[in-house]
Parts: C-alpha cells; structure tokens; sequence
C-alpha cells in the first residue's frame, strides 16, 4: 500500500469537505445566526451524526475492517454483517420516531425554557433521523471500499452532503426562517439517500454482489458483535459526554451554536491531518503485525507522528492567534453579532490545545485496534471522558459554556497518557529520540512565527489570508529543511 498517496488523498477530500462545510456554516450563520434556529438546527443533527459515530466510522468500521481481511474478504460474511446492520437500524430509527420528545428533552432541557423551541427540534429530529439508516449504511460500504484500498470515493461523500446544503440554503433564502430548517433537515436525508446509493453502485460495478440477506447468527457475525459491543460501549461515552456538553451549553443562549462553530474550526486541521493517518494507518499496521514486524509498525508509527506533528503545530499557534479575526471575517454577517464572534473565538482559543494529542492518540488508538485490543481504548475512553463530563457540569456554574473546551483539553491529555501507556506496556509503540527531537523544532519554529503574526494587523479577509499564507510560506519550508536534514532516518 502505498501510505503516503493514500494519506494525501483521504487528506485533501477531507479538506475540501471542511472548505464546503465552512462555506455551509457561514450561510447558516447568515441566515440563522447563532440563536433559536441554528440552534434547534444543530441539535437535531448532532443526533444522525451521534449514531454514524457509533454505529458506522466509529465502532463497526474499526471492528469489521480487521475480521473482515483476516477472513480473506469473504462476501457471505460482508452481506451478513450489511443485513445485520441494516435491521439494527431500522429498529433503532422505528424506536427514536417514538420517543423522540423524551430524547431531545434529554439532549437539550434548555430548550424548554423557550415557548415553541422543544416542540420544534422534535419535528426536526425526527425528519433528520431517517438519515442515520442512509449514513451508517453507506459508512459500511465504506469500509468495505477501503479495504480493498479504494479510499477517495468514500472520503468524497461528507463534500455531497455539503454542497447539497449550500444548495438547500442558496434555495431557502426566499422562504421564512421557520421554513429553512424544514427544507435543510429534507435535504440531509435526500443527501444520505444518495451517498448509499453512489457506494452500492462502486461495489457492484466491482462485481461484489453485496445485497440484504436473511441475517444468520454465524460464528463470525458472533465474535463481530461481541467485539461491536465492548467498542460501542466505550463509544457510547463519548455520545454520552457529547449529550451532556450540549445539555450544559443549553443552559446559556446561543452557547449550542458557539460551542459548535468552535469545534468545527478546531476539528477542520484534525481532520485533514489526523483522520487521514488514522484511516490509511490502520490497514498498514495491521498487514505489519500480521507479518510480525515491529520495525515496520515502529518506522510508520514515528514518520505519522513526526510528520503529522509538523503540520498541526502551526495549526494550533495560528488558531489561537487569528481565532477572533477568522470568527470575525468567516460568520460576522447578517444575524451574526461580534458578540457571538467573541464567544466562540474564546472556546477556540482553549480548545485548540487539544490538537496534538488528538493526533497522536489518533495513531496510539488505531495500533491497539489492528493488534485487535478493542478492550483498552473502551476503558481510556471511559476514564478520560468521565473526567471530560465531570469538567463540564463541575467548571460550569464559573466558567459558563467554556467548560466544555477546558473539559475537552483536559480529558484529551489524560486519554493520550493512558493510551501511550498501554501501547508501551505492550510493546507496541516505540518513540525514537529523533521523533522528540523533530516535535520540539516544530513547536519552537511554530511558537515563534506566531508571535510575529501576533503583531500583524489583520482587518478584513484579505488581509487574514495573505497572514496565513505568509506564516506558512515561512513556515513549511524551514520545517521541511528540519525534517529533511537535521532528522536523521530513525532506527529500531
């Protein structure tokens, strides 16, 4: 497999996804703002999205990819797994149709302070929640793409769900701001529609005769849903901690909408950097202990670490620098205020500490999953993300909706030292002097420039580009120049 390509490409789809997405929040602001409606809007999705977490790119695809290649990639275990999965979601989308009321009061009993607020994510919610049966699906076709190496299509398909949203807000301009929120929660469902039916028709025009079969409680489906169950049980949490920030950001008016801005913009280098590696990391650390070639899995754990650590810690000074001029010339139109521009500029700027261990426990996670140890990232999970909620119901009565990054930051440090430790304990993770060396030179060179961008004045967003590419046209090549000849290969 060639890692780097494969890397490059889920990158650069995942960054083209979060440009559009960017260009779908910044309608949302202009035409919702960050009040009632976006917040009605962005509740009622975070529950489609909390379900594709933990049913689709979460658990299963971590816990499928692995069985799926030990089993040679047998087709009568991916239909039965694929019918397996489709009932499941049927009966969870029937069952949340029914008690929806109960779910959203659960999710935001803040909401209820407002007349008509509760009532109204309530109808949402459950227009959007026939996208979870679509997203989970097609997060399963996915998985079975990208273990075949085919990674691009399936890293496309968040760009559809964009565009179609920038179309249904372009479109909804010329109705009422009620009836913008009925049209984009349609939209998200069409978009789940299409999505499944572009990767089904990828894998048949592969010849791969996947369809619905009459589910069989083979051995295989027993072991997939044994190990389902631990990963979902430590997913869980996270939804489980995810519920209770918005619970506790409900609370604040408008506080849903900043907290979601906030860690759209921290989760946009993420994302290209850190999912990337993780998606294309796992298959290759898999075939490399399936060999039993721990310098294998050492040399790739290291070059992802190093190089990706290159790139995030100019991300992480730049954010906390530009966090209010980015807000500010990104969202500041129409229903947005500077006072929202602000708030979420001050999560930011908290939450973007989290950046670096995000990826590198990224990396700690993936390599205990294909020495297939599903076990320890549940328990780190659990640990890390009790003291996240912790955090937020604790830090709230004094801090307010900024509870929840420093709850996030705090929770990602610990959930990186426990992972670490696990690896280490089970010889699976070794971290050559040359990696610690390279990180410290890229957080002094990344520390550095931001202080000079500090002083850059910034006032419109012209000028906040050319900022940004300046820092990076300094930036890239002296970190290349580190990386190249002050770091030698490393040896195991």
């Amino acid at each position: 497999m060639k890692l780097g390509k494969h890397i490059f490409g889920v990158g650069a789809m995942t960054g083209i996804s979060r440009i559009f997405g960017f260009i779908r929040d910044m309608l949302i602001a202009r035409v919702l703002g960050a009040g009632r409606l976006s917040d009605i809007f962005l509740a009622a999705f975070k529950l489609p999205n909390m379900f594709r977490d933990l049913l689709g790119e979460g658990a299963l695809s971590a816990i499928f990819i692995p069985m799926y290649t030990d089993k040679k990639k047998d087709e009568g275990f991916a239909k039965n797994a694929f019918s397996w999965l489709m009932l499941i979601l049927l009966v969870i989308t029937i069952l949340f149709e029914i008690f929806m009321p109960l779910v959203v009061w659960i999710l935001a009993p803040g909401f209820a302070e407002v007349p008509g607020k509760m009532e109204l994510t309530v109808i949402i919610a459950r227009i959007m929640f026939f996208y979870v049966i679509f997203v989970c699906g097609s997060a399963f076709l996915s998985a079975i793409l990208n273990a075949f190496s085919k990674f691009l299509l399936a890293a496309f398909m968040p760009v559809l769900l964009n565009i179609m949203l920038i179309l249904a807000l372009l479109f909804s301009s010329f109705y009422a701001s009620d009836a913008v929120i009925y049209i984009m929660a349609f939209t998200v469902v069409l978009s789940g529609i299409i999505q499944f039916g572009i990767l089904l028709s990828r894998i048949k025009h592969k010849h791969f005769g996947l369809h619905l079969v009459k589910p069989r409680w083979t051995p295989g489906i027993k072991s997939l849903f044994k190990r389902l169950a631990i990963s979902i049980f430590g997913n869980g949490f996270y939804q489980i901690t995810i519920i209770i920030g918005t619970l506790v950001a409900s609370f604040q008016s408008g506080a849903v909408s900043w907290l979601y801005y906030s860690d759209r913009i921290v989760q946009l280098p993420f994302a290209m950097i850190g999912l990337a590696v993780g998606t294309v990391l796992m298959s290759s650390i898999s075939n490399a202990l399936a060999d039993k070639n721990m310098r294998s899995v050492h040399l790739q754990q290291n070059s992802s670490i190093r190089n990706s650590l290159m790139l995030i810690m100019p991300c992480l000074v730049g954010l906390f620098v530009l966090a209010e001029p980015i807000i500010k010339y990104l969202f500041e139109y129409g229903a947005w205020t500077p006072d929202s521009t602000h708030a979420v500029a001050k999560a930011i700027m908290i939450q973007v500490f989290v950046l670096p261990v995000m990826l590198i426990s990224q990396i700690y996670s993936k390599t205990l999953y294909a020495s297939q140890d599903v076990r320890t990232p549940v328990k780190t999970s659990m640990i890390s993300l009790g003291v996240a909620a912790a955090i937020y119901l604790g830090a709230f009565p004094f801090v307010g909706y900024l509870a929840i990054p420093i709850g996030v930051v705090i929770s990602g440090y610990l959930k990186n030292y426990l992972l670490r430790k696990a690896c280490k304990k089970k010889g699976l993770i070794h971290t050559h002097k040359n990696t610690i060396k390279a990180s410290v030179a890229f957080s002094v060179l990344s520390v550095l420039l931001g202080i000079a961008l500090w002083f850059v004045p910034v006032t419109s967003i012209w000028t906040l580009g050319f900022a940004i590419a300046g820092y990076a046209i300094i930036y890239l090549p002296v970190a290349f120049v580190i990386d190249k000849y002050f770091i030698k290969p490393s040896s195991f």
